[in-house]
């Protein structure tokens, strides 16, 4: 199990670097990420949330074939179209509210080999990848929301988690 980094944490503001090495490493990693992001019931977990300065994430929604690895990503077109939904994140446990986001993307990655793919996503599958990719611009989804409702969330994020043992 790898530490989840919370809120407040430098490391999920600061922009990550490409993966240049595919190797057992990187693949230990990614399977580590999957079992923490299972572990705190998650759906997705980006390299800063566990203190890695990478350009890599993972998501499963539990869906058939809907478990996988995003590395050295980019979202290569967005639906016109945007929806809300309600988020949350691992690193700001306990809240929630809802985001627009388009309601469908694609996306060219590689995966832990270093092969090249293209996937189109809708539904809760673009969302989650949407998410993941901007932990790797350094970008929470409170910063989605406009000020007020922003200052909301954080309120209640410190009031939940005043006096709790941090992560690590």
């Amino acid at each position: 199990m790898l530490d989840i980094y919370r809120y407040g944490d430098e490391v999920l503001r600061e922009p990550t670097k490409d993966v240049t090495k595919f190797d057992d490493a990187l693949a230990m990693l990614v399977e580590a990420m999957f079992d923490t992001m299972i572990e705190a019931d998650g759906v997705g977990l980006a390299g800063p949330q566990v203190g890695v300065g990478s350009r890599l994430f993972v998501v499963d929604t539990r869906r058939e074939g809907e478990r996988l690895a995003f590395i050295n990503p980019d979202i290569i077109e967005t639906s016109d179209d945007s929806v809300p939904y309600e988020e949350g994140c691992l690193s700001i446990p306990g809240v929630y509210h809802d985001v627009m986001r388009p309601s469908r993307i694609v996306i060219r990655a590689q995966d832990v080999e270093g092969r090249h793919f293209t996937l189109e996503a809708g539904g809760l599958l673009a969302r989650a990848i949407q998410h993941e990719y901007d932990h790797l611009q350094g970008k929470l989804f409170i910063d989605r929301l406009d000020d007020a409702e922003r200052a909301k969330v954080i309120a209640q994020y410190e009031k939940r988690s005043k006096g709790r043992r941090r992560h690590r």
